[in-house]
């Protein structure tokens, strides 16, 4: 709670006017960055979890979840652009010291994307019993993964509701309670797959015998059992926005939760293009999926674990992404250019270092990544090979990840949707498929390594630019 205040103060001296030092500055950003990191960490730990429990039911389980992989990132994606097309709007309004404005905006937002998030589980259930069959994924495979993508589908609105709570908690500058709240959804992750994956099984521990229930749902129950865990947290999010939060909640407060014109059109301008955005590059990696799925089970099930072991390295780089979008979103509020360019440096600068630092971890401990998520040696073999290529990315695809946060923050979206259109397409999927024939699944990782280096490479030079700020007068 100290810190949490200490952290508000700061954020204070953007709100106010006040002057900032480096070291003020750099001191928020680390206070706003480490809690985000932590945040996306338990995300991934939780992919992990999911990863390592099936892929002990072997390679046909880890497939079937491996291969509607990509379409789930491509729903969760549409659903953090709908809650973020409202939280860039709280933190300009907070960065004005406009709360009213901002808890109006926040009751608009509940019934918006609530709405939306009901037609995407509608729309995916509608696909799951035909989307296994549009990813050409073996006929062995393909009910698993069907019923996986339906269950999924029908727990989106909680995961919606997880988005938004969490995104206005972070965008107000509380990144502590999302990231407790990670941190539990990915203890209760473990505790709901433990019992729902596996049948009853007896155990021995020194030597005493004991029976552990179980329902023994196998891939079913991984859907279950995380979409358990989302519901919780959405839940205890909610709550706490609504009840505690010190610039956001609603005890007692007066006003319409029904969605204004004005307010939904700012939301299209800000969360369409990333939404758009998000269908590129999940489009991509369906694509990919399509390209890779030809190589076999092997190639499919080691392609989805090296992108869950790779997501390691790269999500402190979208929690970084995250404290820039605060930071930069309430510095445009509070009308401080200067401090907008400096957050937005130390912010990149910062990804960079810490996303290169984990690239090498990850190319030295690749078996032991890929290792604890799958005891099939094919996969392994595979897996390992995908990570060690992808390692030399990692400061570029920094770069890129949080400079969109800076974009994102500065209500920027449309330019850098258009940038990755051109990069992931004309780059890494051109490449994947003249390169996959020859060379299997390494082909399709150097294609991906190559995209993002380039990628990082015109997302810095349009930092650079600073075009971004033409938005400055919002």
């Amino acid at each position: 709670m100290l810190e949490e205040k200490k952290t508000d103060i700061l954020l204070g001296f953007i709100r106010d006017g006040k002057p900032m030092t480096l070291k003020q500055q750099l001191r928020l950003t680390v206070q706003l960055s480490v809690p985000a990191i932590i945040a996306q960490l338990s995300s991934i730990i939780m992919q992990y979890i999911d990863a390592a429990m099936v892929g002990s039911l072997g390679a046909e389980a880890s497939a079937s979840v491996g291969l509607v992989a990509t379409t789930t990132w491509l729903f969760w994606g549409l659903c953090s652009a709908a809650a973020t097309g409202f939280s860039v709007q709280v933190a300009h309004r907070i960065g004005a010291n406009d709360m009213k404005g901002a808890r109006m905006v926040l009751r608009q937002s509940l019934v918006a994307t609530l709405f939306f998030s009901l037609l995407l589980a509608a729309l995916g259930a509608a696909i799951s019993p035909s989307l296994p069959g549009w990813l050409r994924g073996d006929i062995s495979i393909r009910q698993d993964a069907s019923v996986y993508f339906f269950i999924f589908s029908l727990f989106l609105p909680a995961l919606q509701m997880n988005f938004l709570a969490g995104g206005m908690l972070r965008c107000s500058g509380n990144m502590h309670i999302p990231s407790l709240m990670g941190v539990i959804m990915c203890v209760l992750d473990v505790i709901f797959n433990f019992f729902l994956i596996f049948p009853v099984r007896e155990c021995c521990v020194s030597g005493v015998w004991f029976t552990i229930p179980g329902v023994g749902l196998g891939v079913i129950g991984a859907a279950l059992g995380t979409a358990a865990a989302e519901m919780v947290a959405a839940g205890v999010l909610l709550w706490y926005l609504l009840t505690h939060s010190d610039k956001l909640k609603h005890v007692r407060s007066e006003g319409n939760f029904w969605p204004k014109t004005r307010t939904l059109r700012k939301a299209l301008r800000i969360g369409l293009p990333m939404g758009i955005e998000h269908v590129v590059i999940c489009g991509a990696q369906i694509l990919t999926t399509v390209i890779v799925a030809p190589l076999g089970v092997f190639a499919i099930a080691a392609n989805s674990f090296a992108i869950t072991a790779e997501s390691l390295c790269y999500m402190p780089g979208y929690g970084i992404a995250d404290a820039a979008t605060t930071l930069v979103g309430q510095s445009i509020g509070a009308g401080r250019r200067k401090l907008t360019r400096s957050f937005a440096h130390i912010t990149i600068l910062m990804g960079m270092t810490i996303m290169g630092m984990m690239g090498i971890l990850m190319y030295v401990f690749a078996p032991e990544i890929i290792g604890l998520m799958t005891p099939v040696e094919e996969i392994r073999t595979l897996g390992v090979m995908a990570l060690r290529i992808e390692a030399f990315a990692e400061p570029m695809f920094a770069a890129s990840i949080v400079a969109y946060g800076v974009f994102v923050g500065a209500a920027d979206t449309l330019v850098p949707c258009l940038m990755n259109f051109f990069s992931i397409w004309a780059v890494r999927l051109t490449l994947a498929a003249w390169l996959a024939p020859a060379f299997g699944l390494k082909g399709v990782w150097i294609a991906m390594c190559v995209e993002l280096c380039f990628r990082g490479l015109i997302f810095l030079i349009r930092l650079k630019r600073e075009r971004w700020m033409k938005q400055f007068s919002i």
